[in-house]
């Protein structure tokens, strides 16, 4: 396993990724729990499970099985990596969810395998006992932490349902060997270290998540300010890009701050160099949006739409192809089903839901292939075609259960190496 941590664009061959299948806590979600852990639906748990399990066989197919990492399985090296942090963390979350101390001793005393389960679970299985709450949005690893060139913004969820993923992702980066490396060298960024990134003298708090993150090239990263990514959050975490010299640009992209959009990249995902997935009423119209460009010279400019900002100064030739082919009601319903929220594989070939039929008509209008990913695994299987083959492809997972979470591809995966 090298120690290689590098994301420079949204389109360079995925090389390494963390995902996380989801897990027995979200079968414990209640309706009335629901809106407070953030997810959107009550869902069959097997069902989920089975078509998470095509996503990532979806991606160990273009990437090596060793090359798809699993949250859980990254936590236990973690936890067998570092004894001092550790117990730092147990005591942390203890202190956290309000438990007696005495449950310090418990899990200090459960295997690592044990103990990793239990700390995303909430789970402990050996007493049928629930120690915690579930965070069901841990499947949505995005949102935890993103790479920006040579890297890691440890993210800071806006959500108090969220907290618990930020203490193990926290862990995992100081502790693990594949970020030791980072570590040593200054390159991680913690939005949780509140002596650089301190509330506001208004008292407003610092918040920003993954999913409102893209690097479109090595010099812009885009920032989403959004219901779960604050102005305040973006404008502390850009005066330390800028002092580090991680990147030239920040580009706020101001959007509604509504549930519909939690995300930036639930109304706008890159597929390939001049092709980009858009909900035409933000995206292209500009409804409620505009974008302030930052320098690190101290420059400044603004647009009035992501659109113009794109063409203006990351692909003159820029293509957007619109979620419902841009037309009401159908770009609503299917933006609302997650259709602008794409991971590219590589530049030309992304996965999105089977459950969007007015985009696939759009991708298909924009020449590409549209294929059901059983279909192309099973091709992979006998020998058909090549992952390295695939080109100009759009992957359809299958999605009755993992749509209802209110996250696509896109959220489902954190790239820690891309190139």
């Amino acid at each position: 396993m090298t120690n290689q941590v590098n994301v420079k664009s949204e389109i360079a061959p995925l090389r390494r990724v963390i995902v996380h299948r989801p897990d027995e806590g979200i079968s414990r979600i209640t309706p009335k729990r629901a809106e407070e852990l953030l997810f959107d639906d009550i869902v069959h748990l097997p069902k989920m499970q089975e078509e998470h399990d095509v996503f990532t066989d979806i991606l160990k197919s273009f990437l090596q099985p060793e090359n798809v990492l699993e949250v859980e399985q990254l936590l236990e090296e973690a936890l067998s990596s570092d004894d001092d942090s550790k117990q730092e963390m147990i005591e942390k979350v203890v202190d956290y969810e309000e438990l007696p101390h005495s449950f310090e001793q418990v899990l200090q005393q459960m295997t690592n395998q044990e103990l990793a389960k239990v700390l995303i679970t909430g789970y402990y299985k050996e007493e049928d006992h629930f120690l915690f709450d579930p965070i069901p949005n841990f499947i949505f690893t995005r949102d935890i932490a993103v790479t920006v060139n040579d890297h890691i913004i440890i993210t800071k969820a806006s959500k108090e349902a969220r907290f618990r993923e930020n203490f193990i992702i926290r862990f995992i980066i100081w502790a693990h060997p594949i970020f030791r490396k980072l570590r040593d060298e200054g390159r991680i960024i913690n939005l949780n270290n509140v002596d650089l990134f301190p509330p506001s003298r208004r008292g407003e708090m610092v918040s920003i998540e993954g999913g409102d993150m893209m690097i479109l090239h090595t010099d812009y990263l885009l920032i989403g300010a959004s219901e779960r990514s604050t102005a305040h959050g973006i404008e502390s975490l850009k005066k330390v890009l800028f002092e580090k010299k991680v990147i030239k640009n920040v580009v706020q992209v101001n959007i509604p701050n509504d549930r519909s959009y939690m995300h930036l990249d639930t109304i706008f995902t890159q597929i390939d160099a001049s092709d980009f997935v858009a909900f035409k009423p933000i995206i292209i119209d500009g409804l409620s949006s505009y974008v302030e460009v930052y320098n690190i010279e101290g420059g400044k400019k603004q647009y009035p739409s992501v659109r113009e900002f794109i063409e203006a100064e990351i692909a003159a030739d820029a293509r957007f192809i619109l979620s419902g082919k841009g037309e009401t009601p159908y770009q609503e319903r299917e933006q609302w089903t997650d259709g602008c929220n794409l991971v590219a594989l590589k530049p030309g070939v992304a996965i999105t839901y089977d459950r969007n039929p007015r985009t696939e008509l759009a991708f298909k209008d924009a020449g590409y292939r549209v294929v059901h990913a059983p279909d192309l695994l099973e091709a992979f299987k006998d020998g058909i075609v090549l992952p390295e083959e695939v080109k100009k492809t759009i992957i359809t997972l299958p999605s009755s259960e993992l749509s209802r979470a209110r996250g696509g591809s896109h959220c489902m995966t954190c790239p820690i190496e891309r190139g």
